[in-house]
Order: C-alpha cells, then sequence, then structure tokens
C-alpha cells in the first residue's frame, strides 16, 4: 500500500496520499493546503489520483481541494452531513479567517459504513462525528486509520465551533475508535500520529 502523510498550510494539516501500489492510483485525503506541493508529490512518484477524500470541511482540510482537483480530475467526496460547508464560506469558517473559500458541490456523498476502492486497496468510512456534524475516519485496514480531527496524539478535536458537540465526539471515539486493537495506528489531521493502545493509556479526554 502506497502511505504518506506530510503537514501543509499555517495551521499544519496533516494531508494523506493512500493507494495501490500496482496501479498507481490513489487517493488524496484533506489537500488544506500548498496545492502545488501535494500536486509535485503526485507526479515526482507517478502517481495517480482518482480520488479526493475530506474528514471534514474546515477550511484548514479544504484549502488546496479546488487547485489539485482541478489538475487531476478527481471525483471529491464528504459526508454529506459537511457537504455544505464545500459551498459556505461562513460554515467552513474561511470567512472568519480572512478567505472566502467556496468550492463546487462534492461529487459523492459519504455515510457511515461506505467504501472507497482505491485498485486492491478498500477505505472504509467511518462517521464520527462531533468536531463537525459530517465528521468521519477512514479505515485502512485493521491496523490503521485516519482520524482527521476527530481524535489526535493525547488530545481530541475541538468541539466548539457551529455542528460541534462534545459528549458526541467523546461517545463518537469510544464508539467507533476504541473498540480496536491496542496496535492500531491513528494517524490524525493535525501532529504526530499515535495508536489505540496509548490513547486509551494517556489520553486525558478518555
Amino acid at each position: 500500500m502506497i502511505f504518506e502523510g506530510f503537514a501543509v498550510g499555517p495551521i499544519e494539516s496533516n494531508c494523506y496520499i493512500v493507494g495501490d501500489e500496482q496501479t498507481k492510483e490513489v487517493v488524496v485525503i484533506d489537500p488544506g493546503a500548498d496545492g502545488r506541493r501535494i500536486l509535485n508529490r503526485l507526479e515526482d512518484k507517478g502517481l495517480h489520483c482518482k480520488y479526493i477524500v475530506l474528514t471534514h470541511g474546515h477550511v484548514d482540510h479544504i484549502g488546496a481541494l479546488n487547485e489539485v482537483q482541478k489538475a487531476t480530475g478527481a471525483e471529491v467526496m464528504i459526508h454529506k452531513a459537511d457537504a455544505a460547508m464545500l459551498i459556505n464560506p461562513s460554515k467552513n469558517l474561511s470567512m472568519f479567517m480572512g478567505e472566502n473559500v467556496k468550492l463546487k458541490e462534492a461529487d459523492r456523498l459519504l455515510e457511515d459504513g461506505d467504501k472507497i476502492q482505491i485498485g486492491s486497496i478498500t477505505i472504509e468510512v467511518m462517521h464520527t462525528p462531533g468536531h463537525t456534524l459530517g465528521g468521519i475516519c477512514l479505515k485502512l485496514d485493521e491496523k490503521n486509520i485516519i482520524t482527521g480531527d476527530t481524535l489526535f496524539a493525547g488530545s481530541v478535536g475541538r468541539s466548539d465551533f457551529p455542528g460541534g458537540n462534545h459528549e458526541q465526539l467523546i461517545n463518537s471515539i469510544k464508539t467507533k475508535l476504541m473498540v480496536y486493537s491496542d496496535d492500531t495506528r491513528v494517524y490524525p489531521g493535525h501532529g504526530p500520529s499515535s495508536s489505540i493502545g496509548s490513547e486509551k493509556k494517556h489520553n486525558p479526554f478518555l
């Protein structure tokens, strides 16, 4: 499996590239900024971006979406409950950061349990609301999960933005993520990776 993660933009959101080593088809997850840098990584390794998947609709995770989508022709996916955030600068918070990010509607609206197939790789969508109404985590396999802004190393996502709910967030984490084995790796929307076991032991919010 192709797997690469790197921080983009001033808030250092993590962008991930996941795909099939044989077909060289990949999914770009959360192109939050630095679109040219993301495209250069794809080009340098001869990768074809088939899909762009967004863990939620905040500006620091969608800021380079338009640039990457235009260059690759990729199909854009977001959970249905966050769909309006792509077209509304107030909902995606860009208006409050001195920007006005208004994008086109997604090509596919996701729901809990949906599967995204990229070559031989099957990515499972887990709806984990709390940070936003339509926040999702992406299970790459039984040992690797991209958690977006739901769960961080030693912390959890903010719930004080519109659509956020702390109780709902903690419930999402406990019922959707903490059920996996302790050695399962978690790759968050910001900061370093961790493991389910480490978060069970050391995360003060859990």
